[in-house]
């Protein structure tokens, strides 16, 4: 049975890939979509007019990824977090952030993969998404690692501030951005403190390019504007009028969103923030493993 899923599994991520390449191609000749018709029709948030926000309650289901949660939170999927199907999740994170077909459901299939569950036929409540080194992994750039807060819906809300208040740039209509500098610099800050004052640390390849990868949603979806990333990360809210910012044909694919997290990662520069990491580990009484 493992053998025959292991190679169904090669065969549709190689399927899966093979056709993201022809829409990434697809993308370079197709007109855009227009401002304003981001959202197909037939979504909720259509025209930027969102369902109701509402905050989740205390015995709803959240995890570590607010584009999820943000979801839930504006009744787009279950709004209690709970026996969501992974075919509905893949269906509203693409409509709702622009994300191709090929790359809301590889991420889908593989959170399937992961909680060893069947993507055609069962469901997921989101906090299962949080198996630590899963999808949730250490040196976070929102929340603070497993090690010190288990529950990883937890926003860390002095990371959210520090990274809104690090962005460098503006887009043409004069609102501060956030850029690929400004995450690779804070990526290599998270990770040097991390490093140093998490004695359970633990920071593998796949986890630093899945980290960069989630950051740079941040500036394909978002634009990188520290107006809606407000809203967006402090309180897991999609702003009235929002739509993403990716305005492909064929939406966000494998292919440019790898690209932009290999930019990212590129950029990370721990040894900067050696000096920084042994302050903290010297604050909170712990050495590097």
């Amino acid at each position: 049975m493992g053998f025959f899923s292991d190679l169904s599994n090669f065969f549709y991520d190689a399927r899966t890939v093979s056709w993201d390449v022809i829409l990434t191609l697809l993308n370079l000749v197709e007109r855009k979509r227009r401002i304003g018709n981001v959202t197909p029709e037939s979504y909720p948030g259509y025209g930027g007019h969102w369902p109701e926000f509402r905050p989740p309650q205390e015995t709803d289901s959240r995890c570590s990824c607010p584009g999820l949660n943000a979801l839930a939170n504006h009744g787009i999927i279950s709004r209690t977090g709970r026996g969501i199907s992974f075919v509905d999740l893949d269906r509203h994170v693409a409509g709702t952030y622009n994300i191709s077909s090929t790359l809301s459901s590889f991420v889908a299939h593989y959170a399937a993969r992961m909680l060893k569950r069947s993507f055609s036929n069962d469901t997921l409540d989101l906090q299962e998404l949080d198996v630590h080194n899963g999808i949730e992994h250490d040196a976070s750039l929102l929340r603070l690692d497993a090690a010190f807060e288990p529950n990883q819906s937890t926003k860390h809300v002095p990371y959210i501030e520090e990274l809104l208040a690090a962005a460098s740039s503006k887009d043409k209509d004069g609102n501060d951005v956030v850029i690929v500098q400004d995450l690779s610099k804070l990526l290599g800050k998270r990770r040097a403190v991390s490093r140093a004052v998490n004695k359970e640390f633990t920071l593998k390849t796949f986890h630093r390019l899945f980290g960069c990868a989630n950051a740079s949603l941040l500036l394909s979806t978002m634009g990188g504007r520290v107006e809606d990333l407000r809203s967006f990360l402090l309180h897991e809210q999609l702003p009235e009028g929002w739509e993403s910012r990716v305005r492909q044909s064929h939406g966000l694919t494998l292919v440019n969103f790898n690209k932009l997290a290999l930019k990212i990662e590129f950029g990370v520069r721990e040894k900067d923030w050696a000096q920084v990491a042994q302050e903290a580990a010297e604050h909170h009484g712990t050495v590097s493993v």
